[in-house]
């Protein structure tokens, strides 16, 4: 309690903090900071590194250092994998994930965590005598105060004296079980006594609170997280290639792979993208049945990929990576793309069928007729957007990359209607073609 009251006062004065709590249990405290929305997590993790440094001086004796670290809250891993290896028992097989499997992945680009499912913990477990401990006139009480003292960095694991389960806890520097054995207890009267001459100092495994089970079988598994900002299907693949060199180094283990999230993430993608290129498509020949020349169709979807490049290039430089939510949008204005263009285009058309002027000429004066027309129609969307990307709260954080991409690639299509359609037209647009008497009755 002492610890945390210290570093929740520490804490609680930061710039952006929206809530402080505590969490205390046998010889820890977690003290959770949670800051406001739209607090940059890098400069936060470091103004709380810094608060608690300042207190550190302050904490009892006895505690260890106070460890600051960012919360990467993702949710659920992004892919999980069963390790099966019949040759060794299931604290090696533990062992094994939680020192080779998980560094190796931790190294990975992306990889945030790795947690086990299954398996046993290693504790270290002091089982005193308890007729020793009354011969020597000492208590399991001293025994502990003493580990504590000599810093000794190992759990203790629980103590059995009596027939009765008491736990022991070690503070900071003994690295092997041989080495905590050894350390010297003093004793009441004079001299002091090895903890080995107390009692037996066993290495072993926590009895198993959860188990891992697949197609019936009693397995070890572990789950990959992902860090904040990362892509998930590139963590992945690199996730899968990292396992697959473990794997291949590996002597009788195998892994196998149970869930990815990375399967939905990459259809909803794929969806996203066949639905951009089928609108696409469809305005095109929507345009062609309306237009009734080729020439003028294609000029027309030039506008297409002539505005959705540059909006590409601007999403990268503001760090909007292309999500489902800004798919969504370019799905949603692939067709207005192209209506300045469609109007420019028809204007040249009209003017070319009417007056019988060069694609030149009618493309001046199209060009002229209809440009104050077409720049109001573009300001008149990029308006009905543009106030999404002020949306408050956390619905804002997600639509703004929505509101940037519509806006962007409407206004970079007005340039194109504006700059680079007439030029086409002027050019490629034959004299002629089909006359409005040529249409189908239906087009008005």
């Amino acid at each position: 309690v002492q610890v945390a009251r210290v570093i929740e006062n520490a804490v609680a004065t930061l710039e952006g903090v929206d809530d402080v709590s505590t969490s205390i249990s046998e010889g820890s405290s977690v003290t959770t900071v949670e800051f406001t929305l739209g607090t940059d997590p890098e400069t936060a993790t470091n103004d709380a590194r810094n608060a608690v440094s300042g207190v550190q001086s302050s904490l009892p004796a006895a505690a260890q250092t106070p460890v600051v670290a960012k919360v990467n809250a993702n949710g659920n891993s992004v892919l999980t994998y069963v390790v099966e290896a019949p040759t060794m028992s299931p604290d090696q097989l533990s062992w094994y994930i939680d020192n080779d499997v998980a560094k190796a992945l931790l190294g990975v680009d992306g990889v945030s965590k790795i947690t086990r499912s299954g398996g046993v913990d290693r504790v270290i477990r002091v089982e005193l005598d308890p007729d020793r401990l009354a011969a020597l006139g000492i208590s399991a009480g001293d025994v502990s105060q003493t580990l504590a003292s000599n810093n000794v960095n190992q759990p203790g694991g629980r103590a059995t004296i009596g027939g009765q389960e008491q736990s022991v806890r070690t503070l900071a520097s003994a690295t092997t079980v041989e080495a905590l054995a050894d350390t010297r207890i003093a004793l009441s009267s004079a001299g002091d006594v090895k903890l080995s001459d107390l009692g037996t100092v066993v290495d072993s495994w926590e009895k198993p609170r959860q188990a891992a089970y697949l197609d019936g079988r009693q397995v070890v598994a572990f789950n990959v997280y992902r860090s904040v900002g990362s892509s998930e299907i590139d963590v992945v693949k690199a996730a899968r290639a990292a396992i697959a060199a473990i794997g291949a180094n590996a002597t009788g283990a195998k892994f196998s792979e149970v869930t990815s999230s990375s399967g939905f993430v990459q259809e909803s993608y794929d969806a996203a993208l066949e639905a951009l290129w089928l609108g696409a498509l469809l305005a095109v020949g929507v345009v062609w049945l309306f237009l009734r020349d080729i020439r003028a169709t294609l000029v027309s979807a030039v506008a297409m990929p002539l505005s959705l490049i540059p909006t590409f290039a601007v999403m990268a430089a503001l760090d909007i990576s292309l999500s489902n939510i800004t798919l969504l949008a370019l799905s949603l204005v692939v067709g207005i793309l192209v209506d300045d263009a469609i109007v420019e285009i028809e204007n040249i058309v009209r003017h070319m069928r009417q007056t019988g002027a060069s694609a030149y000429q009618a493309a001046i004066e199209a060009a002229d007729e209809i440009g104050l027309a077409v720049v109001a129609t573009t300001a008149t969307i990029v308006a009905v957007f543009l106030p999404v990307a002020f949306m408050p709260g956390i619905p804002g954080k997600f639509f703004i990359s929505f509101a940037i991409a519509v806006c962007v690639s409407v206004l970079f299509s007005l340039l194109v209607a504006r700059m680079l359609t007439p030029l086409l037209g002027a050019y490629l647009v034959r004299a002629g073609g089909h006359s409005e008497d040529d249409l189908p009755a239906w087009v008005p």
